[in-house]
């Protein structure tokens, strides 16, 4: 048995108290994937942004809202982890300033200035043990396959998951999945539900039983 951690969903990045900028991500995909670690028999334990679906209820849940508070919430977490999969979607960027109170309207034009905001998986790619792995998603709008080369490089990622927008808010998606090689080792299309485990059993087959195996040598 392994113990996972999975990040799932959007973040926010608030403006004021009432007003803040997200994405369309629903957790849908990291639901499946969690479904299928513990059908599996794992430890599972999930940091969400704000959702409205319903987890597994064998894995433990830790809900977040911004970018900030999911890695601080994986830092938390990672270090007694076997792995991690990066399936939420956090805000890249975050406002420079958030005001105290709702912001007015006056008729001009309103200046956003933004900074980015910490890489999650990156974070935690940079810092992983020899014995720990992490499985990053890339979703990308064009030159899908390099920039998802270059993700996993950058973020010390053992695979990366490659999709589209079209994946956002929908019951459906295809993926690839990229190794450390740059090779596509594996492609699948449908039902979230069906997508989230065939990624999961790619995880599995090729992170978690290839480490197992090296303990168990060892």
């Amino acid at each position: 048995m392994a113990k996972i951690l999975i990040t799932s969903g959007p973040t926010r990045q608030y403006l004021d108290p009432v007003r803040f900028i997200s994405n369309a991500s629903s957790g849908e995909m990291g639901r499946w994937i969690a479904r299928a670690a513990v059908k599996a028999g794992h430890d599972v334990t999930i940091v969400s942004g704000p959702v409205s679906i319903h987890y597994p209820p064998e894995a433990r849940v830790i809900p977040v809202i911004t970018t900030s508070e999911m890695l601080d919430a994986c830092l938390r977490e990672f270090d007694s982890s076997d792995g991690m999969i990066g399936v939420a979607a956090p805000c890249d960027y975050q406002p420079t300033t958030v005001s105290d109170h709702k912001i007015k309207k006056t008729g001009q034009p309103i200046t956003l200035q933004l900074i980015q905001t910490p890489d999650i998986v990156a974070t935690l790619g940079q810092q992983k043990r020899p014995d720990q792995w992490v499985v990053g998603f890339a979703l990308e709008t064009e030159d899908a396959h390099f920039r998802a080369v270059t993700k996993l490089e950058k973020k010390c990622c053992d695979l990366v998951v490659v999709n589209g927008p079209e994946a956002m808010s929908s019951s459906t998606n295809t993926v690839d999945i990229v190794d450390r090689a740059g090779e596509i080792v594996a492609n699948f299309g449908g039902p979230k539900s069906v997508v989230g485990g065939a990624i999961f059993l790619e995880i599995q087959k090729r992170l978690i039983e290839t480490r197992i195996a090296v303990s168990r040598e060892e």
